[in-house]
């Protein structure tokens, strides 16, 4: 019997950085258990090439990770979500489409690398902060019993993992 695939979807307003990390952590990291997607309210139109240049260098296929409406998720033929989790206070407050396959949801807010200001140095040190501190929750996600936990527990874990201070 083959092991379920479960299709997780990130969220943020611009859809060029955090949610594109996420996207690609959980793609190499899930093993083939899931299938990782990433989406914005309001896309930026690219991936920032930070988070690109981070990916690779961390060894995460880059090829096909776009900036994303979420409405393409939303729609009818959109694959049905088991997770969704938004990654900035945006995309947390702001009014969502209806997901197909009710999905569980969580915020997993993390600051925006995009949004760093200061050498190149100190922006490109903020993608990796993001980087470490969305490789820990999805380390910590991946750890759930996802096949045993009963639903209400699994919500509860979900939003706990978004809450907990990740130290360095």
């Amino acid at each position: 019997m083959s092991e379920k695939v479960y299709n997780a979807l990130f969220l943020c307003t611009g859809n060029s950085a955090r949610s594109i990390l996420a996207e690609s952590i959980l793609q190499r990291e899930g093993k083939g258990r899931f299938n990782a997607l990433s989406a914005g309210s309001n896309p930026a139109g690219r991936v920032h090439p930070y988070a690109l240049d981070l990916l690779e260098t961390m060894g995460h296929p880059v090829a096909g990770l776009r900036s994303k409406n979420w409405d393409e998720f939303a729609g009818q033929g959109a694959p049905a979500l088991d997770f969704v989790f938004t990654v900035c206070d945006n995309a947390a407050g702001e009014t969502c489409p209806v997901w197909p396959g009710q999905p569980m949801t969580a915020h997993w807010g993390i600051a925006d690398p995009a949004a760093a200001t200061g050498s190149e140095a100190e922006k490109r040190a903020a993608f990796t902060e993001a980087y470490r501190m969305m490789f820990n929750r999805i380390s910590l996600f991946l750890a759930l019993p996802l096949e045993s936990i009963d639903r209400m527990s699994l919500q509860n874990r979900l939003r706990e993992i978004g809450a907990e201070k990740i130290e360095a």
